[in-house]
């Protein structure tokens, strides 16, 4: 498939089913895109496709079936777009984002990944009640392979299917700023069921 150049290829990348719940188009949207006036259309529609449906298929599709609705709060990023949110909208630059937010780039490494920002709704009374972020984060980390960053403003995350190695589950939350774990933490193996098996029984009462 061709980077589209009408409304009518824009339409068909768009109709792209990427899992059973997700479609292409759901992930095309952005503010600064909309702001700016800015195109946000992937260059290589085929690369995109790829890591969007892994992203979708691996994690989101399980998050779904697990926790209910999510909403998706940014997620593919053209490289024009990305740039323009480069030290003005907390983007990080184009180089750091491929295999990330930029879908059809492939990282240094040669790995494709793709990122999506989203929220679980489900997730929102208890995290507002407890603060306990640490619950999503570490079902997560047990449960799917996959990087996050978390949020503060209703436990948004950036959730990152990626053919490489995980570098592990990040916090901008205060006051625990920084690495809930990585690789090279001792909390890395093991079941943290404990964390969130609150949360779970609030959700799935017996």
């Amino acid at each position: 498939m061709r980077k589209p150049g009408s409304v009518k290829s824009l339409e068909e990348l768009g109709r792209v089913r990427l899992s059973p719940s997700f479609f292409m188009r759901d992930f095309l949207y952005s503010e600064i895109a909309n702001f700016y006036g800015i195109p946000n259309i992937p260059d290589d529609p085929e690369l995109a496709i790829a890591a969007g449906a892994r992203l979708c298929e691996d994690v989101l599709e399980p998050l779904q079936q697990k926790f209910g609705r999510i909403s998706i709060r940014s997620a593919y990023r053209s490289c024009e777009v990305n740039q323009k949110g480069v030290g003005r909208h907390n983007c990080s630059s184009n180089e750091a984002n491929y295999a990330g937010h930029i879908w059809d780039r492939r990282d240094a490494n040669g790995f494709m990944g793709a990122t999506a920002c989203i929220v679980v709704n489900r997730f929102i009374p208890y995290y507002e009640r407890t603060g306990h972020w640490q619950a999503l984060a570490w079902w997560l980390h047990d449960n799917l392979h996959v990087d996050a960053t978390f949020f503060p403003r209703f436990a948004a995350f950036n959730v990152k299917w990626y053919e490489g190695e995980r570098s592990g589950i990040y916090s901008q939350i205060p006051p625990n700023r920084g690495y809930l774990t990585r690789p090279d933490h001792e909390n890395w193996s093991g079941s943290h069921e404990g964390e969130y098996a609150e949360f779970l029984a609030e959700i799935e009462p017996n």
